[in-house]
């Protein structure tokens, strides 16, 4: 029996070293920044793992990676694990808020800071290291396939199309998801599901060009039309008010709403963490399942008229306004999308030019899968069995559900990775703490030898 624990952290130093180097690279989708450059990185890291890899870059979008690493004379060639990752990192602004550069990686008090290590550089490490020290230490015991890909930070546009084109390569038994964390409890949250999403972008117009603010009360306001629309789209108490906008929703079962009982949401915690302002818009009582279970709308931005420094008086000439909703199962984004035009249109807004930027299908894995089960039984073994948070589905969204449609919807997806609850994902200062990383690269290691141990389904 192997003491992995100890040939971990003798692998420490190399470890970091490949998450420092892979860290100070920027991979930025949305801006277009060194994306060929992270591939390199990518192909050396694979190859020095005794890995084959090939990228993909047929179907217009950044390069995807697949990569395929076999098992040994006395592993399992039946069974296989597709791990799940993404290369590419939100922009670093604003600049001045980093208290390190932000492609430094940088290590201080335990921790390395740097855009992207959390989200989601550090997991991808985790897993190619755990796959390095299991080959030096007598091979894999089952078959592990990624995939890579750089465009998940702007909504993994061509993402259906690679998995379309190119699904035999990606089959597996099981997938491991790109991410999770330890919360303020200390537990390791392991997520089974994502919530969906329909992104959309509503704009009024009101004239070709801005016009003096003196004719504010003759001529109407896009940007008080446009308000006056949201206003009519949620009530005072934060219901939702588009027409049959809950129509359809599968209500969680018994046993899902007793798994969410097992994940800690701290209101308190929550209110000193964002240094929230306002109250909760939930009663605390019911806030973990609302953030688990129910759907949402959300304005993430309104542009209109002059917001520079001092004073400017126009009427603008246009309004928009970023609309995200959050969707659970029984919902679709196409759906959610064509009841906000129909709303609209009923309410008396059907000059606001309604448009759906992104959609995604939301996801939740069969929690009794026998995989399932051993990705739990090996959490329990690493991390001790009080220390665990199931949850059903995370409250954001990402393309689980396009995995589902492609290569099966009977195929489990289990989340679990090594980033912390302060690891200011998508924001300046993003961190993982050391202690985490090794010890989720301990946790791959056990899953791989107790998943190949185990008799194929």
């Amino acid at each position: 029996m192997k003491n992995w624990e100890n040939l971990v952290n003798e692998q420490m130093s190399e470890a970091i070293a490949a998450l420092q180097r892979y860290s100070q690279q920027p991979s930025i989708s949305a801006q277009g920044k060194g994306i060929l450059e992270t591939v390199e990185i990518l192909k050396e890291f694979i190859q020095e793992a005794q890995g084959e890899w090939k990228v993909l870059d047929d179907c217009g979008g950044n390069p995807v990676i697949y990569a395929v690493f076999e098992p040994s004379a006395n592993g399992n060639p039946n069974k296989s694990i597709l791990f799940y990752n993404h290369y590419d990192v939100q922009p670093p602004e604003p600049l001045e808020e980093w208290l390190y550069p932000p492609f430094g990686a940088e290590i201080h008090d335990g921790k390395m800071y740097a855009r992207g290590v959390s989200d989601n550089k550090g997991d991808l490490i985790v897993r190619l290291q755990a796959i390095s020290i299991l080959q030096k230490n007598g091979g894999l015991p089952c078959r592990v396939k990624f995939m890579i890909e750089g465009e998940e930070e702007i909504g993994s546009p061509t993402l259906s199309q690679v998995l379309e084109k190119h699904a035999d390569l990606f089959k597996a038994d099981a997938t491991i998801w790109e991410w999770s964390q330890k919360n303020k409890a200390d537990q390791i949250e392991m997520i089974m599901g994502v919530k969906g999403m329909c992104y959309m972008q509503l704009e009024c117009e009101g004239s070709d060009i801005d016009v003096h603010s003196q004719y504010g009360s003759v001529f109407d306001n896009p940007a008080w039309r446009l308000i006056q629309a949201l206003a009519t789209m949620r009530s005072v108490d934060n219901r939702i008010t588009v027409e049959g906008f809950y129509d359809n929703i599968i209500p969680p079962t018994e046993e899902l709403l007793a798994w969410s009982k097992a994940y800690p949401f701290d209101a308190k915690g929550a209110k000193e963490i964002f240094g929230l302002k306002r109250p909760l818009i939930a009663e605390e009582s019911n806030a973990r399942d609302a953030f688990l279970f129910e759907p949402t709308m959300t304005v993430c931005g309104i542009e209109s008229g002059y917001n520079g420094q001092g004073t400017k008086t126009v009427l603008p000439k246009r309004a928009q306004v970023k609309l995200d909703c959050r969707l659970v199962p029984g919902q679709t984004p196409e759906d959610i999308a064509n009841k906000i035009s129909r709303h609209l249109e009923i309410h008396g807004f059907g000059d606001i030019q309604a448009h759906m930027l992104n959609g995604l299908l939301p996801f939740r894995s069969d929690v009794n899968h026998p995989f399932v089960r051993t990705a739990i039984k090996t959490a329990e073994k690493v991390y001790g069995e009080n220390n665990i948070a199931l949850l059903p589905n995370f409250g954001g969204s990402g393309p689980m559900s396009q995995f589902g449609e492609f290569l099966g919807m009977e195929q489990p997806i289990v989340s679990i990775g090594c980033s912390w609850w302060d690891d200011r994902i998508h924001a300046p200062n993003e961190s993982i703490r050391l202690a985490d990383f090794e010890q989720a690269i301990r946790y791959m290691i056990e899953l791989f030898v107790t998943y190949g141990k185990e008799e194929s389904n």
